[in-house]
């Protein structure tokens, strides 16, 4: 039997793409799901792989369909390789292990090619997105727009957090260490650098 599996993160997140490619496909069955794909935790998938056995095929759009982390589509893709299930990933045309019955050891070589450069293309995204937001800032800074994260303990602060600002500002002036205000106080021993910088 051929499954086609299709999953959007979120609610309002639109299906229809690629429930259009798997009914093309051939699917027999089309099993959707809209849910994080940050694990495994995902009932109707869990559904659908308690319902394939061995020889059956299951269609993806992309990957990322099994997850977003590379170690969990790795094993997932290993645990139906082992369970003897075909998958297609129709983004990835290489990606279909039914072509590789008859070559003996060339269907792992090209699995292992592919989630390599996939979980490299992953890291490399993530680096991507770290220098934008970081050169972002960088020009935010520059401009005078860029503020830093919101802090909570300061002169202006509001009801129990004034309070706390109030008495790390009434300890550090005695001369207590910022260790023993973190004892006391129960806030990060940073914020209370922070807040003696400020005032110093």
């Amino acid at each position: 039997m051929i499954f086609g599996y299709a999953r959007v993160s979120s609610k309002d997140q639109n299906l229809a793409r690629q429930i259009k490619e798997l009914e093309e496909f051939g699917c027999d069955r089309i099993f959707q799901e809209k849910q994080s794909g940050k694990n495994f935790d995902r009932p109707v998938y869990k559904e659908m792989r308690s319902k394939m056995r061995f020889g059956d095929v299951l269609v993806v759009h992309d990957l990322s369909r099994f997850g977003r982390n590379k170690v969990e589509i790795r094993n997932e893709w290993e645990a139906l390789i082992e369970e003897e299930i075909d998958i297609v990933v129709l983004n990835m045309p290489i990606l279909d292990t039914r072509k590789y019955k008859d070559l003996e050891g060339v269907g792992q070589l090209v699995s292992d090619l592919v989630l390599t450069l996939l979980s490299w293309m992953v890291e490399e995204e993530r680096v991507r997105i770290r220098t934008a937001q970081r050169e972002g800032i960088e020009i935010a800074k520059k401009k005078g727009k860029y503020k830093g994260g919101k802090k909570k303990y300061h002169a202006d602060a509001k009801g129990k957090d004034k309070v706390i600002y109030d008495r790390v500002v009434q300890l550090i002036n005695q001369g207590v260490s910022v260790l023993d205000i973190h004892r006391e106080v129960g806030i990060s021993r940073n914020t209370i650098y922070s807040i003696k910088r400020q005032i110093s």
